[in-house]
């Protein structure tokens, strides 16, 4: 009788057991920023997720890693992120990343978001038929650094020695910028002097030079770490009264001067509607890299004041956003 029992109880252990293990797999998507959480647009992310029917935590989890500007991580990482075969490796924001992941996997899929052309870097074949495993947003770097020194000229309009930061560590940007400004600032009769820094200590330093060789304004490349360092940029900024360009208007928000790039909330937004879409069973060969449409030209009137600067009636008119 005892032993009857012990039999009947034990399938009483083992059927859920057995039931768990018969239910799907919860999908896991690795995130690579190049950036910290503080960056993050968690709310945009979740959004575009939840337009492909998926919530954080209930049918599919999410594996945040946060480079803070430490590129060098990056290939030991992509190798951990394939050896546990994720179900999707998201690059938000980071060229460096989308390179990294695409050299390091030919199967699993990838959805970037990246500032210069997709097809140059060899993430895809072609916009429309990417072909590959990579699909993902475009925000045209080379044509929004253009027009965002055109903006900072018209906004400073005396002007005329210009500091470029770039981060050398992100070479593929840092190299489309300077070309970019180079040639917009021989249009705009300016002199573009280059800075670099990857680190918050280079960014001190690239201060210090700008304290000793006082260029008339200052201008940042477009990259994930430098825009995580948006609070160490404002305040550096305000304290050697520099007029200064920024990519994102994150950075206006808490007192920059002014900025023109893409919507990084409808990027990010999309990259997690992607993200969806292909973990619904659509392959990133058939989904055609999102050229983005919307730019943001921001103005920080208060910042504007501090430094003594008059903005034109023309710009407020031109402006998406002007943060008093």
């Amino acid at each position: 009788m005892r032993r009857r029992e012990f039999i009947a109880g034990l399938g009483a252990v083992v059927w859920p057991l057995a039931a768990r293990a018969q239910q799907p797999t919860v999908p896991l998507v690795a995130f690579v920023s190049p950036g910290s959480a503080d960056d993050f647009n968690a709310a945009a992310f979740r959004k575009g997720l939840g337009e492909t029917g998926y919530v954080e935590g209930q049918n599919v989890f999410v594996e945040y890693h946060w480079l803070e500007g430490q590129y060098d991580r990056l290939p030991a990482l992509m190798a951990d992120l394939v050896r546990r075969r994720v179900a999707v490796i998201a690059t938000s924001g980071s060229q460096p990343a989308a390179i990294a992941a695409k050299a390091a996997t030919a199967t699993i899929p990838i959805v970037f978001a990246v500032a210069d052309d997709p097809v140059k870097l060899g993430l895809v074949a072609s916009l429309s038929r990417p072909g590959g495993n990579a699909t993902g947003i475009n925000f045209f770097n080379s044509e929004t650094a253009a027009k965002r020194l055109a903006l900072l000229h018209a906004l400073v309009p005396k002007a005329v020695r210009v500091a470029v930061l770039v981060n050398p560590a992100n070479a593929t940007t840092a190299e489309s910028t300077l070309e970019s400004a180079q040639e917009a600032a021989r249009t705009l009769g300016l002199q573009i002097q280059v800075l670099n820094a990857s680190t918050s200590r280079e960014i001190d330093s690239a201060f210090a030079t700008i304290e000793r060789e006082r260029p008339d304004a200052l201008f940042l490349a477009n990259d994930g770490f430098l825009a995580s360092r948006r609070v160490q940029f404002v305040t550096l900024a305000a304290y050697h009264r520099i007029p200064a360009a920024y990519p994102q208007r994150t950075v206006v928000a808490v007192g920059g001067l002014m900025s023109y790039g893409g919507d990084g909330e409808e990027n990010i937004r999309q990259v997690g509607a992607y993200i969806g879409t292909i973990l619904k069973g659509t392959k990133p060969a058939d989904l055609p890299v999102v050229q983005s449409t919307k730019f943001k030209f921001v103005i920080n009137l208060q910042t504007a004041r501090l430094l003594g600067i008059e903005v034109a009636p023309t710009l407020l008119a031109l402006a998406d956003e002007v943060i008093e």
